[in-house]
């Protein structure tokens, strides 16, 4: 009897069992080719800016024109008096049929001269001086003419067209004014905004960096096949995509940063010169990399690094190159190996070395291990 209950006191203290090994959730990375983006701020602009301008003085009598409106080009926008300008072709070409007139006198007297300086009849110097004539006459025709070309051209300035195809802006002076007087006056602008311009900076150490990792065959640039997407100022993604369409040569010494400007489709005219949008660049693909959750990368005084879980099922922990942010993922270049288990979450609870119970991320045994951990926080103590 004696026996029997010494052994059951000794049964009694066993030592409790051990805990389970903690459950992290985990994602399993495989390489793949990364569009390379950087974000980025951009002021659109006008392709193309013509003023336009009265061309000859004048009093202005219309405009024919809606401001606002699109308007193509060679289409008329004003029409200045064209009376003044009319009497001068006119007078231009009275000045002409004179000077052709003497042209023709001068040139029958030179010939007479020729004929009667053979025969004795007239001195060599009489024929000279018929001759000279007859040149002179000519080059007064000449002029003539220029000067009827030039009332011509005048006339034609006195109805302004536009030079280029856009939007006409706001009439610059109203009917009645003299204008074109000492000055060329400035009547309208007209701007092409289908495509649009938009400009930006990126960093200089960027492109730089770009470089060198094109370099090492990491990256592969896409030069001027680079593509833009816009965000607007209410923060909508914009429909079109535009292309890179010029790359300035040198740096800003004031913000170290290079000029860049994209050619951007507006055929709707929802996009309007001075307007500030959002610049998602994308300028090249990333070889041969991984997109990690933001959530699962760390960082010491070491640099970044993940914890992974290993066939063993325990936590190792790996150093990596991150080459830039992508949405909401790190492209990491260097330091995992295809089918790697990341962890994502719980990774408070373990360190490098432990032994943990790895659940895929977002799959339901990761939900009933979040429900479970929920509920025993919530229940009452005893």
């Amino acid at each position: 009897m004696l026996l029997a209950a010494l052994l059951g006191g000794c049964g009694s203290h066993r030592p409790p069992p051990a805990p389970p090994p903690p459950q992290v959730g985990v994602v399993v990375l495989h390489e793949q080719s990364v569009p390379l983006t950087r974000e980025l701020v951009g002021r659109l602009s006008a392709m193309r800016v013509a003023d336009v301008r009265a061309r000859v003085a004048g009093v202005l009598l219309k405009r024919l024109y809606k401001e606002g409106s699109d308007v193509s080009a060679g289409q008329t926008l004003f029409q200045i008096d064209p009376a003044p300008l009319r009497a001068a072709l006119d007078g231009a070409e009275a000045a002409l049929a004179q000077a052709e007139a003497n042209a023709t006198n001068t040139h029958i007297a030179a010939e007479r001269a020729r004929e009667l300086v053979r025969g004795g009849l007239v001195s060599r110097s009489d024929l000279d001086n018929a001759e000279a004539a007859e040149r002179s006459t000519a080059a007064a025709v000449q002029q003539a003419r220029a000067a009827v070309g030039a009332a011509r051209i005048s006339l034609s300035y006195a109805t302004v067209t536009a030079p280029i195809a856009g939007r006409a802006g706001q009439q610059g002076v109203t009917e009645g004014a003299l204008v074109g007087q000492g000055t060329p006056t400035l009547l309208t602008t007209v701007e092409q905004i289908d495509p649009i311009y938009v400009n930006f900076d990126q960093p200089a150490v960027d492109i730089e960096r770009l470089r060198r990792a094109q370099t090492t065959g990491s990256v592969s640039l896409a030069h001027d096949r680079a593509s833009v997407e816009l965000t607007l100022p209410d923060g909508s993604a914009y429909a079109h995509r535009g292309t890179l369409d010029f790359r300035d040569l040198s740096v800003d010494p004031a913000t170290g940063a290079v000029a860049l400007r994209a050619l951007v489709p507006n055929p709707e005219h929802q996009l309007l010169p001075g307007m500030f949008v959002g610049v998602r660049l994308t300028s090249g693909v990333v070889n041969r990399a991984f997109l990690v959750p933001q959530a699962a990368l760390q960082r010491d005084g070491t640099g970044p690094y993940l914890l992974t879980v290993g066939p063993d099922d325990r936590v190792v922990e790996k150093r990596v190159a991150v080459e830039a942010l992508d949405g909401p993922s790190w492209i990491v270049t260097a330091g995992l190996a295809d089918g790697d288990r990341v962890i994502v979450s719980g990774t408070q609870n373990v360190r490098a070395g432990a032994t943990v119970a790895a659940v895929l991320s977002g799959s339901p045994g990761e939900s009933a291990r979040a429900a479970g951990g929920a509920a025993a926080a919530g229940a009452p103590g005893r």
